[in-house]
């Protein structure tokens, strides 16, 4: 009998022991630049920072891929794994099913558009391609009624009376004079083809410069109406995604914008590279990562942050790591091994 006591005292006491040299077991997701996978190994600033405070703890970590962002957060949640890393934001909702560790990383949504997404103003619309080929036109019927008129008029008086060669511009800017001038200020025709000739361009005169206006004044509506994304506003209407279950989701859900959600970040990015969305909602960094590596000269970030957020580490509601880890990274930011990480990974201390 005594025996046995001891044995369920050292079994008791060796518990604790056993259960610290035992391996953590963190759930992750793709993304890119806090998690994934290269030659192998998983890698990015939050599975550096991971292997670095499990390092000070005295502890060995493993990382278990999750096939989707709520199927990570659920495992904690449930308490399946010792926790979650990645690019997770703290919140309030979250924070009533799991614990979380200080924050690690401070981020925040940001919008990204295609590179082509871009607003040039009045300007834009003053030399649309629309407007520059109608100005052509203009300006070859104006030359062609000017050498008509040259025709008519070239032995009536003084003006038009000169070779073809010489007429050329004098004959457009008489042209061009009267249409601009609706009438006859000088010059006014002698011949009666010429004079029928400058009643049908004073009568044409009001209607070119009634479409111009108005063509002016439809490329600004246009430009008003589909310019570009500058901000939340503008997506409205507008062919916007983010991934399902995320802040961004829930974000533009409380902003009642319409949007379409995705199971995984490749899908999205996916999508958006098909050319079939005109915005994706979603977090900045790593939003920034793939403008500068896959979306480079296709792709561009809104700089302004439209919702700032706090990463941190999800564990077990009541998890025993909570204050372990919290110490842990206290110190490595006293330290300078956390400024060096985050260096490393994003260019910044």
């Amino acid at each position: 009998m005594t025996r046995l006591i001891l044995s369920i005292v050292f079994l008791c006491l060796a518990a604790p022991a056993i259960a610290q040299d035992r391996p953590l077991v963190f759930s992750t997701v793709d993304r890119r630049p806090f998690s994934f996978e290269e030659r192998g190994e998983r890698t990015g600033f939050s599975i550096e920072l991971m292997q670095l405070i499990a390092q000070e703890l005295g502890r060995e970590v493993r990382f278990q891929k999750a096939d989707s962002f709520s199927e990570m957060l659920q495992q904690v949640s449930s308490g399946q794994l010792d926790g979650a890393i990645a690019n997770i934001s703290i919140t309030a909702d979250r924070e009533t099913e799991m614990d979380f560790s200080q924050p690690i990383f401070e981020s925040g949504l940001q919008i990204m558009v295609r590179a082509s997404d871009t607003s040039s103003g009045i300007w834009g619309a003053l030399f649309s391609y629309d407007l520059l080929r109608a100005m052509i036109a203009a300006f070859a019927i104006l030359f062609a009624a000017g050498m008509l008129m040259w025709a008519f008029e070239r032995r009536k008086q003084p003006y038009f009376d000169q070779s073809a060669n010489k007429a050329m511009f004098p004959a457009f800017w008489w042209a061009l004079n009267l249409v601009v001038n609706g009438g006859f200020e000088e010059r006014m025709p002698r011949s009666i083809p010429g004079r029928l000739l400058g009643v049908v361009m004073v009568i044409s005169s009001l209607f070119v410069v009634s479409v111009f206006v108005a063509h002016i004044t439809a490329s600004l509506t246009v430009e008003a109406i589909t310019g570009s994304i500058k901000s939340i506003e503008d997506l409205e209407g507008r062919r916007v995604a983010t991934t399902e279950g995320s802040t961004a989701s829930a974000f533009l859900r409380s902003r009642e914008i319409g949007h379409k959600t995705f199971t995984s970040l490749a899908e999205l990015l996916e999508a958006f590279e098909s050319d079939t969305l005109d915005a994706v909602v979603f977090d900045g960094p790593i939003l920034s990562h793939y403008v500068a590596t896959d979306g480079k000269g296709t792709a561009r970030l809104i700089e302004r942050v439209f919702r700032p957020e706090n990463y941190g580490i999800a564990l077990p509601e009541g998890s025993v790591l909570r204050e372990p880890i919290n110490r842990t990274l206290l110190r490595l930011g006293e330290t300078g091994a956390y400024g060096e990480i985050v260096l490393r990974w994003f260019g910044r201390p």
